[in-house]
């Protein structure tokens, strides 16, 4: 009998490590900005299950923070009003631009009267990026999920649930490119996507969380007002709005990793 309690106390508390279910909230009044990629089923053996969120898993969180009574915004909405917002404020925000952003995520959005921003690159069809990062990611995994056409993202910008944001060109890695490629990425990405939308395009996602003080700066000049990272965590009061971080959400993550998730800001463990 001792043995299995003993077993049991280790459980808990390699569960208590995990998750931090203890820690106090981060301050509410402090918004949250989720970081999403797809909403589909998983693949068999693929590499990035990881940015696939099950419709079934993406519901559940969507239903789960609206009947806590969260206040969803888009990144443009969240940066105006910041320090206006009720208490439980949250931006959801999808990074890349794929076809189940609107075949799945939206049906779910609308359902539950939630905002997103979608972060779209501009030369996204048939594009694996995922080699601009690691060479060795040559699979064409992400090159064969299917991307929202350019109607498609025009219908979008004009649902009043969704504001369209720029993820560059050709979702370029930042680091090695020089000033005037980096430029070229970031303001002719606005103006393509200013040209689809019909609307101002003032949110930018900084390709794989990569970027520098100048592309801090170049962001800047090229006309954005607000850029997300992938750092985790949940922003000061006073935020660089050229900075700002997200709560990443993995597509292996359960409701309760997520629940915590949006509690402390990050992954504890």
């Amino acid at each position: 009998m001792i043995y299995i309690f003993i077993l049991l106390l280790v459980l808990v508390m390699a569960f208590s490590y995990k998750y931090a279910w203890w820690k106090p909230a981060v301050d509410w009044k402090r918004p949250r900005v989720l970081m999403y990629h797809m909403v589909r089923n998983h693949i068999d053996g693929a590499k990035f299950n990881k940015l696939r969120v099950k419709p079934a898993e993406f519901e559940k969180q969507v239903a789960w923070m609206k009947a806590e009574g969260f206040h969803f915004v888009t990144m443009q909405e969240l940066q105006q009003n910041w320090g206006r917002h009720p208490e439980k404020t949250v931006a959801i925000t999808f990074d890349d631009g794929y076809l189940d952003n609107l075949e799945n995520a939206y049906p779910i959005l609308e359902k539950y009267q939630a905002k997103a921003t979608i972060y779209v690159v501009v030369d996204r069809h048939d594009r694996d990026w995922s080699t601009y990062k690691k060479a060795h990611h040559n699979s064409g995994e992400l090159a064969r999920e299917p991307k929202l056409n350019d109607e498609q993202v025009k219908w979008l910008a004009d649902s009043g649930v969704v504001e369209i944001g720029s993820h560059t060109m050709t979702h370029a890695n930042l680091a090695k490119l020089s000033d005037e490629e980096c430029l070229a990425e970031l303001t002719q990405s606005k103006q393509a996507l200013e040209t689809v939308t019909q609307q101002p395009v003032s949110s930018f996602a900084y390709p794989f969380g990569i970027y520098s003080g100048r592309d801090v700066d170049l962001a800047k000049q090229a006309g954005y007002s607000n850029a997300v990272t992938t750092e985790e965590g949940i922003d000061l009061e006073q935020p660089d709005f050229m900075q700002l971080q997200r709560i990443k959400i993995s597509g292996k993550d359960s409701l309760f990793a997520v629940k915590l998730r949006l509690k402390l800001g990050k992954r504890e463990g």
